[in-house]
């Protein structure tokens, strides 16, 4: 359904450990039970063919998966293991690493085939630490092969984070606008995490936007997709070959511009100037290359371009990027409606000109942003430059807020939040849903302002907060928020506050 390309393909390797004192067949059939279990869930897995019971296997096992050009791994412990040469494997395979372990199956197994995994599993973390080895360990890391197998599944999908961090370059046209230095984005921070940053000025791309030409077979090949992705909702036929043409030259750039990288996203100066220039918005384009996998973030918000991307490749759906916009007026609200947890304290609209994706709304259509048609267009004329948004509903269904950021100080902070676009018109204009999350009231004043979180939050549609959660704390974020329930303070919350007894009082009725 979606045309997901900007994303990299996880190849696992499972890799068993052998303490010498321990008999290599009881992990070489734990294992084989194991990558049995992995394949019933679709997973697809390489097994290393010799287990690790000494550091020369160690060496033999990477060059072996560096032929197999495999690009995560998971370790094994089938018995006790060697914590020394598996750490050292953790230490030097170039991707992510897992550790797991296999939990006894029967009392039969007790006297001659038992694997004391859960002793060896603390040795081996301890000595993760002493390499400084980050190692993906699930909450329950100890378990039979099925148990073992789901939490592979999940660790597939963060590694597919952890290696679009490491293969990704943002590309960004234009500074940032004057009055929206709260996207503030100190690069040093982005470098750490092994991504690469290529900014660039707004007339580079009006330049590569010039040189092509609208009857190019590949603006023509796009601006058929248009059409056919609009149907009916098209009322501006005669704007989709410069729309299309502008899609071509953002491909184009970053196919032309990635060098030791293997993806790309985009943070862009959308306004006011740009439409002056190129004579419409950009927002529907910037909706199509989310759909592909290769965000184009407003207002050259470097982070949320990030933030979009890791939404992305945590469900391998499009994502988005809203502003935390404005609250729902009560007689907006129906009175049947199910608010998921949350109450109206807790909802707001997420909101931007028209950058959502078309298969995430409801409804959809091409129109133009009304602010910028009174601010640089004669309010009662025709919009003509302010043309080229999609706007409509919000498609109702659980989504995830998230962001990561690098914050006033130049330090890495980042958010989670799972919750609910309800199914309510907004009656508002732009890409626009009401947003339902438990306890968001609270995390808005003690969260994102008090830790000074700009006003753009990426937008993933589906649950996906434990995947963000554990793949950003692997690539070494520690610093991450999230709602806390209404009898939980946050740092610095005032205990004696009315506000939040009231708060309290109403979730204890």
């Amino acid at each position: 359904m979606h045309r997901i390309t900007n994303l990299p393909d996880v190849r696992i390797a499972l890799v068993g450990v052998s303490r010498d004192c321990f008999p290599t067949e009881l992990t070489r059939s734990r294992l084989g039970q194991l990558a049995k279990e992995c394949r019933k869930k679709g997973l697809t897995v390489v097994v290393a063919k010799n287990i690790i019971e000494n550091e020369s296997d160690t060496v033999s096992v990477l060059g072996e998966l560096r032929d197999r050009s495999v690009n995560a791994a998971v370790v094994y412990l089938g018995n006790f293991g060697p914590e020394g040469p598996l750490s050292v494997f953790a230490k030097e395979f170039d991707g992510p690493v897992m550790a797991c372990a296999a939990a006894e199956e029967t009392r039969d197994s007790l006297l001659n085939n038992r694997g004391d995994a859960l002793c060896g599993l603390l040795n081996a973390s301890y000595n993760f630490g002493l390499r400084n080895s980050r190692v993906y360990i699930p909450s329950m890391p100890v378990g039979q092969a099925n148990h073992l197998a789901e939490c592979i599944a999940n660790y597939e999908a963060v590694s597919r984070i952890v290696l679009g961090i490491s293969g990704l370059k943002i590309i960004s046209f234009g500074p940032r606008p004057h009055d929206f230095y709260a996207c503030n984005a100190p690069i040093g921070p982005l470098y750490d995490l092994g991504i690469e940053v290529m900014e660039n000025s707004e007339l580079d791309l009006l330049q590569m936007y010039q040189r092509l030409d609208c009857e190019d077979p590949e603006v023509k090949r796009i601006e058929l997709e248009m059409k056919n992705e609009l149907g009916g909702a098209n009322p501006y036929p005669e704007l989709l070959p410069k729309l299309a043409k502008f899609e071509y030259s953002l491909l184009c750039f970053a196919e032309e511009n990635l060098g030791s990288r293997d993806f790309a996203v985009f943070a862009n100066k959308c306004w006011p100037a740009f439409q002056k220039a190129f004579g419409f918005m950009p927002c529907y384009v910037n909706s199509r290359l989310a759909t592909q996998g290769m965000p184009v973030a407003c207002e050259v918000d470097i982070y949320g371009a990030l933030s979009e991307y890791l939404c992305c490749l945590a469900t391998k759906l499009p994502s988005t990027l809203l502003d935390i916009n404005n609250t729902v007026p009560s007689d907006l609200i129906p009175a049947n409606i199910n608010l998921k947890g949350a109450g109206q304290e807790d909802l707001f609209m997420g909101y931007h000109c028209g950058n959502t994706p078309s298969c995430c709304m409801k409804n959809f259509k091409l129109t133009y942003q009304q602010c910028l048609h009174g601010l640089i267009e004669d309010p009662h004329s025709e919009p003509d430059i302010t043309r080229g948004t999609l706007e409509g509903q919000l498609s109702p269904g659980p989504i995830t807020l998230f962001r990561v950021q690098g914050d006033t100080q130049g330090n890495l902070a980042a958010y989670v939040a799972q919750g609910d676009i309800l199914d309510i018109d907004p009656c508002s204009y732009g890409s626009i849903g009401v947003v339902s999350v438990a306890d968001f009231g609270r995390f808005y004043r003690h969260v994102l302002i008090a830790r000074h979180f700009p006003h753009h939050t990426a937008v993933g549609f589906k649950h996906c907060g434990d995947t963000l959660f554990d793949a950003i704390r692997l690539i070494g974020i520690d610093n991450i928020m999230t709602p806390l329930p209404v009898r939980t303070r946050y740092p610095g919350e005032n205990p004696f506050d009315q506000n939040c007894s009231n708060i309290t009082k109403k979730h204890q009725e």
